[in-house]
């Protein structure tokens, strides 16, 4: 008999598998509010521009201690990277 195992996943994957339609953060909004470019912020967090772009662009999201990362790179509070 074949058992197939399953992976367990948390709950912020599940959200994030469930909201990946949806556009969940707003990076790309603040970042033109802040008038910084996303090479700037990448250079800043030390990341790839083509990440930087993913997560403005909501394809991918970055995990939550980036976004805290984030929101201290812009110097905003943590619940203006998201959406309602």
């Amino acid at each position: 008999m074949y058992v197939r195992k399953t992976k367990k996943i948390n709950i912020f994957t599940q959200y994030a598998i469930f909201m990946s339609k949806k556009a969940i953060n707003r990076l790309k909004v603040v970042l033109a509010e802040k008038n910084v470019s996303s090479k700037w912020l990448a250079e800043k967090l030390g990341k790839n521009e083509a990440t930087i772009s993913r997560w403005c662009t909501n394809e991918v999201q970055p995990p939550i201690k980036t976004f805290v990362k984030i929101a201290d790179s812009l110097d905003v509070k943590l619940t203006n990277l998201f959406n309602d």
